[in-house]
């Protein structure tokens, strides 16, 4: 794993960041999708789970269209790991990881700290912490708890915000931020 220094993010990077070439959205795409038009024909998504020991490294969109095999195995990659449940992941939320990655020019893969959760898992989790929300849009897929050794919480969440496509929490005690694609809103420190 390559560890790149720390960059900041500014609006000539973000431009930059989606110059290479034009890309069409689907019109079911919220914001995010808009966001990566510019981004290329392809969309990448790279990360490991230190609960399972696995790594993910896969292509999952090409010149407008999913690919299924990939979705599927991002939607298992990002199971529940204490009930081994499996969700279709919105794919919305993936675009904002993938174009939050590429934002901050990171080599290495995101860690993934939460992504499905089951009910029995959000309502444990609940009992043992405050920051765990009774209506959790992990419980429907629509989230993710990410880390990068090379970025800090506040570059992550930089970047996130940047895509103006759905929730961004910074998690700074716990080095982490959160990226869903509900409303669009912002909190922690």
């Amino acid at each position: 794993m390559t560890t790149e220094g720390s960059k900041g993010i500014s609006r000539r990077g973000i431009l930059g960041a989606f110059a290479a070439t034009a890309v069409t959205a689907a019109p079911t795409f919220s914001n995010a999708a808009g966001f990566l038009r510019g981004g290329g024909d392809i969309r990448r998504i790279r990360m490991y789970s230190g609960r399972t020991g696995e790594t993910i490294d896969t292509i999952y969109w090409i010149e407008g269209d999913y690919i299924k095999d990939a979705v599927d195995e991002i939607n298992k990659f990002m199971r529940d790991w204490r009930t081994n449940g499996v969700k279709n992941m919105d794919l919305r939320t993936i675009d904002i990881m993938a174009a939050s990655h590429r934002l901050m020019g990171a080599n290495e893969p995101y860690t993934l700290l939460s992504g499905y959760r089951s009910p029995q898992t959000n309502n444990m989790l609940r009992s043992q912490s405050r920051g765990v929300a009774k209506n959790s849009l992990h419980m429907k897929g629509q989230a993710a708890d990410l880390r990068l050794k090379s970025r800090s919480v506040g570059q992550m969440a930089k970047a996130a915000t940047a895509c103006r496509a759905g929730g961004v929490g910074r998690y700074s005690g716990s080095n982490f931020v959160h990226m869903d694609c509900g409303p669009v809103r912002v909190w922690g420190r």
